[in-house]
């Protein structure tokens, strides 16, 4: 059912905010990593703030690490959702232990009694969920977001950013703390690569997912040039921020960091408006569970966002929700963790027709003709790896006919049968078979010298989860050589040569 979302104020007066404009350097929140804060200690000694509260969290003062004493004293986030309208629910905050321990513990939602498939867990009213809607106050101004300039996760972190800069005046301190607690990790690993260094980037080598990697970083990087696009158009939301427009006052590092925490923690609800789609969910993530064969979500329901779940739990067990059907590329860059009974990982293959080739035109009509585009994407979904070079071998056939008479009688035919010849089923399996190779010799360690590093119990998260990731596509590669060998085994004559292919396709 679509959710309905009334335009909520959030509860300020005028004393919450500062009564003239202040000079501030960027506030770096605690999730931020240390070198980062001490890289920005010059700047905040040249700056200086003024706030009427000495614990609030602005730039100018200094982060105060708050005692699980002085925590329990202010109340827990779940504490304050009931004080704010969270009804009665069936779940706890609990803890488990950070990877790093000089990191405060990970807490998680845990049912608090015993449940069944299909008890509602626990249900947020709307006056509790953050959505574009609240922060720029109108979905017209939503529409800026269809200028591919902007996303949904920039303006919701800006949005949290300025907030943060509130301190406790903040009504989402609670939620605010919470989120610096998580430090931007999920339940099962660690930080998005998004955040790690250039030396822990090296631990995917060989992957492609490396290069989306540094492609979603300039991406982060360009909607960071476009927010003070934003910050003009909202005047009414920012005039309430006694800062800087945001290119002055937060580093692009800071609003990076930012970005990533808000993308390992924001819900894409179904079936609402653009300006409530994206939603940031108390007790939603990071603080539940992610599973893959998990498929309870949340769900706008009316006035609130519910969890229903899918399957029973004993009081105390961890809530686990769906994260979509992500390949594990995915998972990693959005949540920082991968799964390996993930029954949605893919790896992709890209093909493309020569455009140096006489016959390129044909070809391209040809291919369209069934389906298939110039530069064609072929998805390998685990487990189903034959299948997947089944549906590459009629491309790349079509790739390798030279002969015009042999193309005419393809264009006259109906369906993408071409002439098979053993020489050339030798040529494109040939080239299949050196493609996948290529591919495996990427990366600087085998598939077996990947299951020995995965048996140390002190490898370090970053390179376990890296290499959790690499050795699944390992295997996906291989299945596909298996694959490809066995059909090159069951060719009628193996004396033959492969054919000589002047325009094959490209493959990477």
């Amino acid at each position: 059912m679509p959710m309905e979302l009334s335009r909520l104020s959030i509860p300020f007066s005028d004393e919450h905010f500062f009564s003239h404009p202040i000079r501030c350097s960027p506030s770096l929140p605690s999730f931020f990593p240390l070198s980062l804060r001490k890289s920005h200690r010059a700047l905040r000694r040249r700056s200086y703030c003024s706030a009427s509260n000495p614990e609030t969290l602005v730039a100018g003062t200094k982060t105060v690490a708050v005692s699980g004493k002085k925590e329990e004293e202010q109340g827990d986030l779940k504490s304050w959702m009931h004080k704010h309208g969270l009804p009665p629910c069936k779940v706890v905050l609990k803890d488990r232990p950070s990877h790093d321990n000089t990191h405060k513990p990970i807490h998680y939602v845990a049912a608090s009694e015993d449940l069944q498939a299909g008890d509602v867990a626990f249900s947020v009213p709307n006056s509790l969920v953050v959505t574009l809607e609240r922060v720029l106050g109108n979905e017209t101004i939503a529409e800026l977001l269809t200028t591919n300039k902007l996303s949904e996760l920039a303006c919701l972190a800006l949005y949290l950013m300025y907030e943060k800069k509130q301190g406790k005046k903040s009504f989402w301190y609670p939620y605010i703390r919470e989120l610096d607690r998580q430090r931007g990790r999920g339940q099962l690993a660690v930080e998005s690569p998004l955040l790690w260094s250039e030396s822990e980037l090296a631990y995917l080598t060989g992957s492609p997912t490396k290069a989306d990697v540094l492609q979603r970083s300039e991406g982060i990087k360009r909607e960071y040039n476009e927010l003070d696009t934003v910050w003009f158009m909202a005047g009414s939301l920012f005039q309430q921020y006694p800062y800087d427009i945001p290119t002055e006052a937060f580093s692009y590092e800071i609003f990076k960091q930012a970005f990533v925490a808000v993308q390992s923690c924001v819900v894409h609800l179904q079936k609402v408006s653009l300006a409530r789609r994206f939603a940031l969910v108390p007790l939603g993530p990071p603080l539940l569970t992610y599973g893959s064969k998990c498929k309870a979500m949340l769900t706008a329901v009316d006035d609130a966002v519910e969890l229903v779940v899918d399957r029973p739990y004993k009081a105390g067990d961890p809530i686990v929700v769906w994260c979509g059907p992500q390949p594990n590329s995915k998972l990693l860059i959005n949540y920082g963790f991968v799964d390996e009974d993930n029954s949605n990982d893919r790896l992709v293959v890209e093909a493309a027709l020569s455009t140096e080739d006489p016959q390129y035109q044909e070809k391209r009509m040809v291919a369209q003709r069934n389906g298939k585009l110039s530069i064609q994407v072929f998805h390998v979904n685990v487990g189903k790896e034959r299948e997947a070079v089944l549906d590459m071998l009629p491309y790349l056939r079509l790739g390798f006919l030279s002969d015009p008479s042999e193309m005419q009688s393809v264009i006259s035919s109906q369906g993408p049968v071409c002439p098979i010849s053993p020489c050339m089923e030798r040529a494109v399996l040939d080239q299949l078979a050196d493609y996948f190779k290529t591919r495996l010799a990427g990366y600087p360690t085998t598939l077996a010298e990947d299951e020995s590093m995965l048996t140390d119990d002190n490898l370090n998260p970053k390179k376990r989860v890296a290499t959790q990731l690499v050795r699944l596509e390992k295997k996906m590669l291989h299945a596909c050589l298996q694959a490809t060998i066995d059909f090159i085994n069951q060719l009628p004559d193996h004396t033959v040569s492969p054919c000589p292919a002047p325009y094959a396709p490209t493959l990477k």
